[in-house]
């Protein structure tokens, strides 16, 4: 009896563990010297519907001024349509315009990117990543693609 109920409960928990959701991917951020892994904020089937968000999955990372931000990502977002949002302020201090890297594609997959900042003294604030899905929206700017997930960085810069 120990030898079939043995075999049985293996095979219940190897079943179990292949009904487990995969993890969302996440995103490494680097800068001066450190690394930051960082889940998803929200992340959504492919129609940007049925959506998990976590807010409290944004990662923090120190960044001086004028540094830049080394972004790497998994295979799933780079063979896919993703970007790099970011906000800044100048080397007075004054918070300027949401500034947006190219939108990468499959059709040339971007696995890293590095975040360099339009002036040597400005102080970036925070980075976010967005991975397009397939749903479109129509708005007074025009055509866009809705972000089926966001990762997020909020960057520490004391000092």
């Amino acid at each position: 009896m120990r030898r079939v109920t043995f075999p049985l409960l293996a095979l219940s928990a190897t079943v179990l563990a292949g009904c487990a959701a995969p993890a969302h991917p996440t995103v490494t951020f680097y800068a001066d010297g450190h690394a930051i892994e960082v889940p998803p904020t929200q992340y959504c089937d492919i129609a940007s519907e049925n959506c998990a968000v976590d807010p409290r999955a944004a990662g923090v990372l120190r960044v001086r001024p004028g540094k830049p931000v080394q972004i790497s990502v998994p295979g799933e977002i780079a063979d896919s349509a993703w970007a790099v949002n970011f906000t800044y302020r100048n080397a007075s201090g004054v918070r300027q315009e949401p500034l947006r890297s190219k939108v990468f594609t499959a059709a040339d997959p971007r696995h890293a990117y590095t975040l360099t900042l339009p002036s040597a003294g400005d102080q970036l604030e925070s980075v976010e990543i967005q991975q397009y899905g397939k749903r479109i929206e129509s708005s007074a700017l025009g055509i866009e693609f809705v972000a089926r997930a966001t990762w997020v960085l909020s960057v520490d810069d004391r000092g």
